[in-house]
C-alpha cells in the first residue's frame, strides 16, 4: 500500500527501532514500479520507489514535463501498490535527485499537491516523502528550503515528511555542519525530519576500488550528534551504496542506517538482463519469423528482465535486515498514528 506522509514517518521511525533499513529504488519505468514491488512482496519487507528529476522528465512518465512526471509517477505506483497483489507492502514514493531552477516549483507542487481530474473528481496527489538534492546549496540555502517545504505544509495544512542531506559526495560532513543544518530546521520547525543524509565517504556512482573513507563508525556518530540537536533519534540516509560491500552495509545498518539508495547497480542489472534478452532473440526477432511480434513487443523485455531482475532486488534487500518485516510495521503504524492523532488534537 502507498503510504502517506505519516505512515512514512511510522515506516522511518520502525525501521530505525527495528534496526533494518529500506531499499529506495530509482525506478525508471512502471515496469520497474512493478518489480521492485514484487520484490518486496517475496521478501515481505517495506520498499521506497524513489525519482530524480531525469526520471520525472523521462518519456516514461513525463516526457519532458517534470510536473506531469510526477502526477503520473505517483498515480501507476498508488494503483499498483493499492492493489490487491501489493496491498500488503508498506511502499514509500519518495523524491530523489531534483535540483536546478525548476526545483522550488517541483517540490513547492509536491507538498501542497498535484492535482490530478478524474472526470468530476480533482485529485491531490503527493509524494509519501520529500528530499532535497543540496548538492548545488549552501549551508544557509538548504536550511531555508527545508523550512520553506515546512511553511507550504503549514499554509497548506498538507503534511509533509523531509530527507535533509548534506555534501553526499564530498567526504565526510563535519560535526559542526551537520549540527548546523539539524539546529537549522528542526530548531524551527520541529518534528518534520525523518531522514538526515550527511557524507559517509561514499558517493554516487560506482566504484571498482570501493569508498576508503567511509565507516559505519561515522554512521553511529551521526546518529548521537543529531539526536543531541533534534531532542529525538533520526536514523541516516546512505547515498551511494553501490561500491560498498556488504559488510560494510550490514554494520551502518546496525549503526543507524534506515534507507539505502540504489540506482547505478540497479541499471546495470536491468540493461544487462535487456541485452540478454535481444542477443538470445536475435532470430525471433526477424520480422518472417512467426514469435516476432510477442517478441517485439515491451512485454517480451520486460517480462525477461523482470524474471531476472526481482531476485537481484530481494537480494538485496535481505542484506539490509528488511525481510519481514511487514507485518509488524503494520502494527507500529497503527499504534503510532493513534499517538500522532492524540497529539494532534
Amino acid at each position: 500500500m502507498l503510504l502517506n506522509a505519516l505512515q512514512a514517518r511510522s515506516l522511518y521511525e520502525f525501521a530505525y527501532r527495528e534496526k533494518f533499513a529500506v531499499l529506495a529504488i530509482n525506478a525508471d519505468s512502471p515496469a520497474g514500479i512493478h518489480d521492485c514491488l514484487l520484490a518486496a512482496k517475496q521478501v515481505e519487507c517495506p520498499v521506497i520507489i524513489e525519482t530524480s528529476l531525469w526520471q520525472l522528465e523521462g518519456i516514461s512518465f513525463g516526457a519532458g514535463d517534470a510536473l506531469r512526471g510526477m502526477r503520473r509517477y505517483i498515480a501507476d505506483t498508488a494503483i499498483l501498490a493499492n492493489s490487491d497483489e501489493f496491498q500488503s507492502v508498506p511502499a514509500i514514493f519518495h523524491t530523489d535527485h531534483i535540483k536546478g531552477p525548476k526545483t522550488r516549483e517541483i517540490l513547492g507542487s509536491a507538498v501542497t499537491g498535484l492535482a490530478v481530474a478524474l472526470n468530476d473528481v480533482v485529485l491531490k496527489l503527493s509524494p509519501s516523502s520529500i528530499s532535497l538534492d543540496a548538492s548545488e546549496l549552501s549551508a544557509d540555502q538548504n536550511i531555508e528550503f527545508m523550512n520553506y517545504l515546512i511553511s507550504l505544509s503549514k499554509q497548506s495544512g498538507r503534511p509533509v515528511t523531509l530527507e535533509m542531506e548534506a555534501g553526499v559526495d564530498s567526504g565526510l560532513t563535519s560535526e559542526d555542519e551537520v549540527r548546523r543544518l539539524v539546529e537549522g530546521v528542526e530548531g524551527k520547525n520541529p518534528g518534520y525530519l525523518y531522514i538526515f543524509a550527511p557524507g559517509l565517504g561514499s558517493r554516487h556512482g560506482h566504484s571498482a576500488d570501493g569508498y576508503g573513507e567511509f565507516s559505519p563508525d561515522a554512521v553511529a556518530r551521526n546518529v548521537k550528534i543529531i539526536a543531541a540537536c533534534a531532542g529525538r533519534e533520526i536514523g541516516i540516509g546512505l547515498h551511494g551504496s553501490s561500491g560498498l560491500t556488504d559488510e560494510q552495509l550490514r554494520m551502518a545498518v546496525l549503526n543507524g542506517i534506515i534507507k539505502v539508495n540504489w540506482a547505478t547497480d540497479s541499471l546495470v542489472s536491468r540493461s544487462q538482463f535487456a541485452s540478454e534478452y535481444y542477443r538470445e532473440n536475435a532470430e525471433r526477432l526477424q520480422v518472417s519469423n512467426k514469435a516476432f511480434k510477442v517478441t517485439a513487443m515491451d512485454n517480451g523485455v520486460n517480462a525477461y528482465v523482470s524474471q531476472h531482475y526481482v531476485p537481484v532486488v530481494a537480494k538485496r534487500m535481505r542484506l539490509l535486515g528488511g525481510e519481514g518485516k511487514n507485518r509488524g510495521f503494520w502494527e507500529y503504524s497503527a499504534s503510532s498514528g493513534e499517538r500522532r492523532q492524540d497529539d494532534s488534537s
